[in-house]
């Protein structure tokens, strides 16, 4: 294989074809037409993205428990469990050394991100980083990957169920389990995940999980199930949903090609996703839909993404995916065609199951 090949971007039958061309830029030319401050974090503009989430966070809560009225419990649910898919992202930026140059610092606020919204920070940071590596892979990326055909048609009707109709609440069921065909868990340092080096790393992860499991049992005891139902269960539903939304949307299109692992490499991988616009709520999340540049130079800061991505779409060209649907009507096209991908060719893409269909 080429280094520097890649399948032609394109609509229609066409794209299940083998053609193969040179890839128009590299690694290196993408970076240089980015100005060069978008690589660097900046530790006080970090910092103040975090703690501006926590002071909403705060003030909702405060609201929440000086108003705590069923009109308006489910307003609270939406923006709390957005405020802590919010906190994920803060939290994504540390696994990625991207929020700052400190191992430390990111380490810290990475934990004090993601211990409150039951994430296990090194454990998802370690396979996390398998995915940014194995992008576009179908044989050995980490998450939101295609089954085979045949593959597919081996499924029990249980694993479909989970796996393409209970698609927005999988995310815990990942921790423990992680994806369909991978093997180990999150919390265990000898998890087929984890190498022998990051054993402490996902102790300390899960320690913090632990305890803040522990936390809210001991709350729940004191003030009652309604209570772990109102603060916490409903905000972390939403967060759950937000998520598996957001990083479904991004991996899971029609358009976008899959690989097998003996015609895949990074950079072709790593063009394999697309872009989307949440609205509003691109600020509140920190811009995690500027997706495409993210997965090619995965240690920039977000508050630069937007930056870069302008930089690199005149190299990009037809390379550069972003999609022109909402948000609602690009998650039910994803929902309702993406099953299974062929068991050959190069690239392959989603289809639908027409069995099922007719």
């Amino acid at each position: 294989m080429q280094a520097n090949t890649v399948e032609l971007p394109g609509s229609g039958k066409e794209k299940a074809s083998s053609r193969t061309a040179e890839l128009p830029f590299t690694l290196q030319e993408l970076r240089a037409a980015i100005p060069a401050y978008c690589f660097e974090p900046s530790v006080w503009r970090s910092l103040s993205y975090f703690f501006l989430d926590i002071l909403i966070v705060s003030g909702l809560y405060a609201l929440a428990y000086t108003l705590d009225s069923w009109y308006f419990w489910p307003a609270f649910w939406l923006a709390q469990g957005t405020m802590f898919w919010a906190l994920f992202v803060v939290g994504h930026d540390c696994g990625h050394r991207s929020f700052s140059r400190y191992k430390w610092l990111n380490d810290l606020v990475g934990h004090l991100s993601h211990t409150p919204i039951l994430v296990p920070f090194h454990g998802w940071r370690i396979s996390h980083r398998t995915h940014h590596q194995n992008t576009g892979n179908i044989d050995t990326d980490e998450s939101w990957y295609p089954v085979t055909e045949s593959k597919y048609r081996e499924m029990d009707e249980l694993e479909k169920f989970a796996r393409y109709k209970m698609v927005l609440f999988l995310y815990p069921l990942y921790l423990f389990k992680r994806s369909p065909g991978r093997q180990g868990t999150h919390f265990n340092p000898k998890s087929a995940l984890f190498k022998p080096s990051e054993k402490w790393d996902v102790i300390t992860s899960t320690v913090c999980w632990t305890l803040m499991v522990a936390l809210l049992a001991f709350l729940t005891y004191q003030w009652g199930w309604m209570w772990l139902l109102k603060y916490y269960l409903g905000p972390y539903v939403v967060f759950v949903m937000w998520l598996d939304l957001v990083t479904f949307l991004h991996h899971t299109d029609p358009d976008i090609p899959w690989y097998f692992n003996e015609d895949w490499y990074f950079l072709k991988g790593a063009v394999s996703t697309i872009d989307h616009d949440y609205g509003f709520i691109n600020n509140i999340h920190h811009n995690i839909g500027t997706h495409v540049v993210h997965h090619i130079f995965l240690s920039m800061p977000h508050y630069h993404l937007k930056t870069a991505t302008e930089a690199v779409k005149p190299i990009l060209g037809d390379y550069y995916r972003k999609s022109e649907r909402s948000i609602f009507e690009a998650f039910w096209r994803g929902y309702k065609n993406c099953y299974f991908v062929p068991d050959e060719g190069s690239p392959v893409y989603y289809q639908t199951d027409s069995k099922k269909d007719s």
